[in-house]
């Protein structure tokens, strides 16, 4: 499997240069980031939603 990342990583670099693959491999990582950012502050505010709501009631 590591293989063929590898091969795929060097068709990358051959096809539209190191650069632009770097920036497309980096921009992919960066855009993981920010969906784990935003669910996590998606979990954060139901959470203090869902406890407030019990701080209310009791």
């Amino acid at each position: 499997m590591p293989l063929l990342i590898i091969l795929l990583l060097i068709l990358l670099v051959a096809q539209i240069g190191f650069w632009d693959t770097l920036q497309a491999i980096l921009g992919g990582v960066l855009m993981l980031v920010v969906l784990v950012l935003l669910a996590g502050g998606a979990l954060f505010l139901l959470a203090r939603r869902y406890f407030n709501n019990l701080r209310r009631r009791y």
